[in-house]
C-alpha cells in the first residue's frame, strides 16, 4: 500500500524483524522489483529497527490491546484507521520533534 500511495522515486529502506517471510525468495524479489532495501540485521541488535519496534509497541498499547474483534475485517479496518487517520496524521512523535509524520513530511518538502 505504501508503494502504491507514495510511489517513491528513490530507494526505500524497509525495517523488519527476523521473521522467515522476510528472508524468503519472494520477499527478496519483491524488494528488488520495487527498489526496496530490506533491513534485517543479526539477532539481538535492535538498533536497526527501533522505530518499527516503537510503532508496533504504540499500536498494541494504544489500540489493539484488550480489544476483541468480531471479525478479521473489523480488526483490519481498526488497524487501518489507527495508522492512516490517527498515527500518521495526528499522533505526535518525539522522534520527529513533537509533530505527526504527515506534518514532518510536509515541512521537509
Amino acid at each position: 500500500m505504501a508503494l502504491w500511495r507514495r510511489k517513491p522515486k528513490e530507494r526505500v529502506i524497509v525495517h523488519s524483524d527476523q521473521g522467515s517471510q522476510y528472508g524468503s525468495d519472494d520477499w527478496k524479489r519483491f524488494c528488488a522489483a520495487n527498489n526496496l532495501g530490506p533491513s534485517m540485521i543479526r539477532r539481538g541488535n535492535c538498533w536497526d529497527n527501533a522505530v518499527a519496534e516503537s510503532f508496533f509497541s504504540s499500536l498494541k498499547k494504544e489500540r489493539i490491546r484488550k480489544r476483541i474483534y468480531k471479525t478479521r475485517d473489523l480488526g483490519r479496518a481498526d488497524v487501518f484507521d489507527y495508522i492512516e487517520v490517527f498515527y500518521n496524521r495526528t499522533r505526535r512523535h518525539s522522534h520527529l520533534g513533537g509533530v505527526s509524520p504527515e506534518a514532518f513530511e510536509r515541512a521537509s518538502l
